[in-house]
This record gives C-alpha cells, structure tokens and sequence, in this order.
C-alpha cells in the first residue's frame, strides 16, 4: 500500500496512478465532509471533484510534515465549500445565538445531556444538528464523530485550536439551550 507521500509524488509527477490512488483513498471521506455542509447531492458531489482538482494542481504545496493528506485534503474542501456556501446564502447570526455562549451551564450538565445514549436524546440531537451552520456542523462532525484531534481540525477550519475549542462549547451549549426548550414544550 502506498503512502501518502507516495500518492503525492506520483501526483507530482503527474501520474495518473497517483491521481486514482488519491480519489479511491479519500474520495468518500471527502464527499462525505462536503454533504455535511452541502445539502444537495449533486452540489456535494461537484464540490468533491473541485477538491481534487484543486488538489492536483496545488500538490507542491502539500506538506506531509504539516498535515496528512486526508486532513489536507479535508482543508481544501472546507474552503471550496464554504466559499460555495456564501455564494448561494451568506449566514447571519441572530441576536439569540450570539448571546448563548453566555449561559451559565456546568461542564457536568452538558456531558449528562449529550451522553445519554438514550434513542429518543440521540435523535432529537441528531435532528437540532441538522439545523446547524454548515461550518458548526461540520466542527461537530470532525471533532466528534470522526474522532479528529482539534489540531487536524484547526488545520483543516484554518482557525486555532484554542478558538475551535471555545466554539465547541459554544455549540454544545447553543446545543443544550435547544434540548431543554425541546423538553419544556
């Protein structure tokens, strides 16, 4: 099996091997990160095929001492996508949520809503996701769900790991502010 560092030399070079190497490696991995923030499959799936394109023609700037490919790659798509994003709709932020980061809630009590493990819990987070910012989405989803150090998604967010830090409990809290007005009604 290759390396990463294979498959980029042989892109490099201008191979084709090394091109199909690098889609087949990673193309559902960055398909899947793009849909996230994407809803449309069709724009998904452009976005993707954008990504590696872009990719082939910036392999010079990878640098396997920096990020792996696949975090690398994930940057390129975040980019692409976001740009896409602001193209179709630019995000404004409401007076409520700028103001949630501000609620005063325990460390402890985020942990026993969001760990529950109860069916009914996981799907009504699943479904206040869903109604999420692409960029805070995606945030969750890599630190989360795929289990990426803050480092890899600062790198690929383009933002430090200590902001992306605060925002994760911004958005956990954003979160749990959604699940108590859920329960209350």
């Amino acid at each position: 099996m290759k390396t990463d560092e294979q498959i980029a030399y042989a892109v490099k070079c201008g191979l084709r091997e090394g091109q199909d190497l690098m889609v087949g490696r990673y193309g559902q991995e960055v398909f899947t990160m793009i849909a996230r923030m994407v809803s449309d499959r069709m724009d998904a799936e452009e976005l993707a095929q954008d990504t590696f394109l872009r990719a082939f023609r910036n392999i010079g700037s990878y640098d396997p001492k920096q990020a792996s490919l696949s975090t690398w790659l994930c940057r390129i798509a975040y980019r692409l996508t976001l740009n896409f994003l602001k193209r179709i709709r630019p995000y404004l932020i409401s007076i409520e949520e700028s103001e949630v980061w501000q609620t005063d809630i325990s460390d402890e009590q985020l942990e026993s809503e969001f760990y529950t493990g109860r069916e009914k819990r996981i799907q009504l987070l699943e479904k206040l996701m869903d109604e999420l910012p692409p960029d805070e989405r995606l945030l969750l989803t890599l630190y989360y769900f795929e289990g990426r150090s803050l480092n890899e998604c600062s790198f690929i967010m383009d933002s430090s790991s200590n902001a992306l830090a605060n925002r994760l409990l911004r958005i956990r809290k954003k979160l749990y502010k959604q699940i108590i007005r859920y329960d209350h009604t």
